[in-house]
């Protein structure tokens, strides 16, 4: 970690009588739930396009011809990617607590 960054951490830490690593988990916490908002909006953005609740609901609409592939392909696979990051982020946050 950079010299400016402990810095910062050790003067929050001793402003607000906090421990260092309560204020590096403090901030990883509002980091990830930052990240998981911006995630949640990309994959509802896809789920009200193709009105589907999950990459397994688009995947069988594909299936059933309802969707063409070739149309949404290039969501599917960012929904895909969305969806593992949104539960990777979980855990993560889940092991914070």
């Amino acid at each position: 970690m950079n010299s400016v960054a402990m810095q910062t951490i050790q003067t929050i830490s001793s402003e607000f009588y906090i421990s260092e690593e309560t204020v590096i988990q403090e901030s990883l916490k509002v980091f990830l739930e930052k990240k998981l908002r911006e995630i949640k909006t990309g994959i509802f953005k896809i789920y009200g396009k193709y009105q589907v609740t999950s990459v397994e609901a688009l995947e069988s609409c594909f299936e059933n011809g309802t969707i063409e592939e070739k149309d949404a392909l290039d969501d599917y696979h960012k929904l895909d990617h969305l969806e593992f990051k949104r539960d990777e982020i979980n855990k993560f946050l889940h092991d914070l607590q």
